[in-house]
């Protein structure tokens, strides 16, 4: 499915619900922030080899699923008010992040590009 087929998914959602009086800027960022702490909360307090698991466990997968989804559907609904395209912004972000690390500096380290 293309981005912009679930996008209008989305807003038909919102919009037979008639939630987009709530569905302001400020709230959409905060509710994708509430979203990340559920997504979080999947594998808050295992250990990796636990989260390892709980990709195995279909009920858990399917949770996680869900959840990834959650921050998604919002993250499209913030691009959308805001006005610019999330893909381009992502794609955007990859470049700067592309000149920010470069592979000879930021192969197999985790420091920060400030660091580098």
């Amino acid at each position: 499915m293309a981005i912009n087929d679930l996008l209008k998914q989305v807003l038909d959602f919102r919009d037979a619900r008639d939630w987009h009086q709530f569905h302001t800027l400020r709230n959409l960022i905060v509710s994708t922030s509430i979203e990340a702490g559920e997504l979080l909360e999947t594998i808050q307090w295992k250990t990796d080899s636990e989260i390892e698991a709980l990709l195995l466990d279909p009920t858990q997968r399917n949770n996680l699923k869900h959840e990834c989804a959650d921050v998604f559907i919002y993250l499209l609904l913030v691009a959308h008010t805001a006005g610019f395209d999330l893909l381009d912004a992502a794609s955007e972000k990859l470049k700067l992040n592309a000149e920010r690390y470069p592979v000879d500096k930021a192969r197999g380290t985790a420091a920060k590009y400030s660091e580098l």
